[in-house]
This record gives C-alpha cells, sequence and structure tokens, in this order.
C-alpha cells in the first residue's frame, strides 16, 4: 500500500517557525531572569573584589554580561507577560528606557517587529532627545533666573530714582527709562513663565530664539542702564515684545497635531517674514 505524503504549505512552516522562535525567546529571557536571580544571591555573599573571580571560575561570565543578566531579574521579574516575547538583545537595549515607560514604550513602537539593531538606534534617539529638552528647559530656567534678578534692579533703581528726583528733566528721563525697561522685564518673564507652563519644550523648538537675536538682546540687557534716548528705549521695548511674541508662536505652531494644517501655517510664518524682511530693507535704503 503505498503511503501517502501530505505537502505543507509554505506558510504552514513560517507559522510552525515563528511559535517556535517566541516559545525559545520566551524560555531565554525567563531563563536569564533566573541567572540573573542566582547570581545576585551569590553576590551578597560574597566578599568585596571577590566577585570578578568567582564569576570567571565558577559560571565563565564577564562582569557586565551578569550585570545584565541581574539587571533583568530585576526590572523584568515583575511583569514577565509584558516582555515574554523579546530576545535577550532587544531586553538588554531596552534596560535603557525607565522601567516605567518601558512597557508602552514595547507597546507604541511595535518593538517585536523590530530588529535589536533598529530598537537600539530608536533608543539612541530617544536618549538624544530627552537630553536636548532636558538642556532647553535648564535653558529656560536660566533665563527666566536672570529675568528675575533683572526686575529686582530695576525696582530699585526706580525707586532710588524716585527718591532722588528733582525737577529736573534728566531726572524724568530717567523714570520714564527705568519704568519703560521694567515693564520690558516683567512682560518677557510673564511670556516665558506661560510657554514654561503650557506645554513641555520639544526638541523641535530648540532654536525658538536665533542665536544672532538672543545675542542683540544681551546686549541690550548689558545696556541698559547706558540709553536715555525715548526713542531707543521705545525700540528696545518693541523689539522684546516682538522676539517674545515670535516665541510663544513657534510654541504654538509646534502643538499642531495635523501635518497639513500646520504646514499650511508654516508657509504662512516664512511669507510673513519675507516681507517684514522685505519692508526693513526699503525702509533703510
Amino acid at each position: 500500500m503505498t503511503q501517502l505524503i501530505t505537502e505543507r504549505s509554505t506558510d504552514v512552516i513560517a507559522a510552525e517557525i515563528n511559535a517556535i522562535k517566541f516559545q525559545t525567546q520566551s524560555m531565554m529571557l525567563q531563563a536569564s531572569s533566573e541567572i540573573g536571580k542566582r547570581l545576585i544571591e551569590a553576590k551578597e555573599q560574597l566578599q568585596h573584589g571577590e566577585w570578578g573571580k568567582w564569576l570567571k571560575d565558577n559560571v565563565e561570565y564577564s562582569q557586565s554580561t551578569a550585570n545584565n543578566l541581574m539587571q533583568i531579574h530585576t526590572e523584568y521579574n515583575s511583569n514577565p507577560q509584558a516582555f515574554g516575547n523579546l530576545s535577550y538583545s532587544k531586553a538588554i537595549a531596552l534596560l535603557g528606557i525607565d522601567a516605567e515607560e518601558r512597557e508602552n514604550f514595547v507597546q507604541e513602537n511595535n518593538v517585536e517587529e523590530m530588529s535589536t539593531r533598529e530598537l537600539q538606534k530608536v533608543i539612541k534617539e530617544k536618549q538624544k532627545l530627552e537630553k536636548e529638552i532636558a538642556k532647553k528647559e535648564a535653558d529656560a530656567l536660566k533665563e527666566k533666573k536672570l529675568l528675575q534678578q533683572d526686575i529686582q534692579d530695576l525696582k530699585q533703581q526706580l525707586e532710588d530714582a524716585h527718591q532722588q528726583s528733582t525737577d529736573h528733566e534728566d531726572s524724568e528721563k530717567e523714570i520714564n527709562r527705568l519704568t519703560q525697561e521694567l515693564a520690558v522685564a516683567e512682560s518677557k518673564a510673564k511670556k516665558l513663565e506661560e510657554s514654561l507652563k503650557a506645554k513641555p519644550i520639544e526638541a523641535a523648538t530648540v532654536e525658538v530664539i536665533p542665536e544672532s537675536v538672543q545675542k542683540e538682546l544681551d546686549q541690550l540687557r548689558s545696556k541698559k542702564n547706558e540709553s536715555t534716548d525715548p526713542a531707543e528705549i521705545k525700540f528696545k521695548m518693541r523689539f522684546e515684545s516682538l522676539v517674545n511674541e515670535f516665541d510663544l508662536t513657534l510654541h504654538a505652531l509646534d502643538g499642531i497635531g495635523n501635518s497639513e494644517t500646520k504646514a499650511k501655517y508654516t508657509n504662512a510664518v516664512h511669507k510673513l517674514m519675507d516681507k517684514m524682511r522685505a519692508t526693513l530693507e526699503g525702509g533703510m535704503s
């Protein structure tokens, strides 16, 4: 009697391979956690300086490998179901994500479908982004502190000017100048506070204020006690207000979720800037 051989489809074969792969990965991660648990137990019993030699003589692990295994147990043992299908190398890469963010990160980025190299790249970009955000926030807080100091100094100078005031025209000009500069500083401090409260600063807006404009602002601040020209004081007030509004406009633009709408308004900003530049160059020619 001839035995019939049923030919299996490539789809069935692929499904079986993937099932075995996932089972293997799950077992590997579980086994790594169990090894890590025992390494922690052994390390607690050893004296300082004995750890490296014990690893080499007994289990042939480097200290970096042992650290990874212990971290896998510490970080993943509390919720093994959420990470059971991850490979060992992906589990190691994900140690670069904060524990409270890790599960959401895995789901949102479909980590199971990524290669380890792709995952490492995404994590590296995330870490870079977080550093840029932290730096921008630190810069904004530093600017806020400087503004608060400026406001205190201006208030003191204004108080002194009132106490020493005479009927001379120069005294009146000095009081007016200090009053206007105080208004500018308080306005900028208020808008900076509003922008910080509105939403976290994102890396896409790291260069909100162009370097050349920031340099000009620093120069204006350093010379705040030199000018007595009412026209120059008025310009400085308007200039600071313009920069503040541009900053807030960019924050608002960055918050638009629809890409087409965002592109439309970005183009509108470019057209306005071109028009302003042409108007300014025409007025100076």
